[in-house]
């Protein structure tokens, strides 16, 4: 079950880096999106990518010390079900251009959850 967490979180702590880092750093088409489209000011868009950026560190500790890495994918399940949210309710589920867009937060959902119960099985 070990092996199973691991392979998760690492997945997961990529996805999580990739996603968080620009907006981090306000940097990129997301972040700028998000504050011109969306209408999300850049202290917010900082913070969560800072969010989630927390989250990759959380993940690869958690390989470590498992109620680290718990808390890390039930964070980032938390993230992603708000991004669900929000972009459902600025109705990017409706355009197949940003379509996209919620269905990658969607599918980061079963994914975050599954590696919390994997690492929970693995203690």
């Amino acid at each position: 079950m070990y092996i199973t967490a691991a392979i998760l979180s690492m997945l997961l702590a990529l996805v999580a880096l990739a996603a968080g880092a620009p907006k981090a750093l306000l940097k990129g088409d997301v972040s700028t999106g998000l504050q011109a489209q969306m209408g999300l000011s850049a202290c917010l868009v900082r913070f969560i990518g800072l969010a989630e950026v927390a989250a990759t560190i959380g993940l690869v500790v958690g390989l470590f010390w498992q109620p680290l890495g718990i808390a890390a994918a039930i964070g980032l399940t938390i993230t992603m079900v708000g991004a669900v949210g929000f972009q459902t309710k600025a109705g990017h589920h409706r355009h197949p251009t940003t379509r996209g867009n919620v269905m990658a937060a969607a599918a980061l959902v079963p994914v975050s959850v599954a590696t919390a119960v994997t690492l929970g099985l693995a203690m």
